[in-house]
């Protein structure tokens, strides 16, 4: 079984053998930890990072991508996409991400060639061959490479790794696009977003770290862990009111707490394996 150490230096030699690359960076652990193991490996002017800010990224999050790529010291630039412009993706099929991923490598890899630079790479990891994510099959079929998945790196060797590196995104909470807080099937809408964005970042004011809130119809779902249910029902009146200022009719909490890509228990085996038939 090969060490943490030995994953991170067969990182190196992934990324080494590429030259010049740009990074999807969203500004999340994954992206961040590949983006500094990049800058160490290829040097700064052999790297681009580039974040697509669309109306499914909240714009705490672009904030944050902004301000890590300038500590990091990348290039770093930041291009506007339209997720619900892309034919079939506001319908919410159970491949949505594969529409998303498949339109930013779109507007990526153009980028990419005309600045000279020879691959594209995202923060896909090794934990992801277990769960239901469309949007390696874009990555496969666009030559978009995964050099976290490919070192076989682990979420969890991910954060001790960026901890030791002192990376500040060590123990930042997963996050997700927010059409995944929509129930497949339902339509996305840029009003649904908005009130998904403003609810959330309500919580966070409120100080809870890792939060989702599930928008079905004109309900809200609030998902945190486990230990913090106790401290939103503490609140429940404060949070009652404001999101229902923001538009929903109901405001629930789901008692068996967070965890992540909730909405993909309703989906069938076949469906939750659609992703490794691409990289097998």
């Amino acid at each position: 079984m090969e060490t943490i150490e030995q994953k991170y230096a067969k990182l190196g030699d992934i990324l080494k053998s590429m030259e010049k690359v740009v990074v999807a960076f969203s500004g999340g652990v994954d992206s961040a930890f590949l983006l500094k193991a990049a800058l160490e490996y290829l040097g700064p002017d052999r790297v681009l990072a580039i974040t697509a800010d669309s109306e499914t990224y909240p714009a705490r999050e672009k904030q944050e991508a902004i301000a890590l790529a300038q500590e990091l010291g990348a290039t770093h630039a930041v291009i506007h996409t339209s997720e619900l412009d892309i034919p079939g993706y506001a319908e919410n099929p159970t491949n949505r991400c594969y529409f998303c991923k498949n339109s930013l490598f779109d507007h990526l890899i153009p980028i990419a060639r005309k600045r000279g630079y020879q691959h594209v790479v995202f923060g896909a990891i090794a934990d992801d061959l277990g769960e239901h994510r469309p949007g390696l099959q874009a990555a496969h079929e666009q030559g978009v490479r995964a050099p976290l998945l490919e070192a076989g790196i682990k979420k969890s060797e991910i954060r001790h790794l960026s901890r030791q590196f002192g990376l500040k995104t060590w123990d930042k909470p997963s996050f997700a696009c927010l059409s995944s807080r929509i129930p497949y099937g339902e339509a996305i809408t840029a009003q649904k977003l908005s009130m998904i964005d403003q609810a959330e970042d309500f919580l966070i004011q409120l100080g809870f770290r890792q939060v989702r809130v599930r928008q079905h119809d004109n309900l809200a779902r609030i998902e945190v862990p486990a230990s913090d249910l106790a401290e939103v029902l503490a609140v429940a009146d404060t949070v009652h009111a404001k999101l229902k200022q923001i538009g929903y009719a109901y405001v629930t909490m789901d008692l068996k707490g967070y965890r992540s890509g909730s909405l993909n228990e309703v989906l069938n085996p076949e469906q939750q394996a659609v992703h490794s038939e691409a990289v097998q």
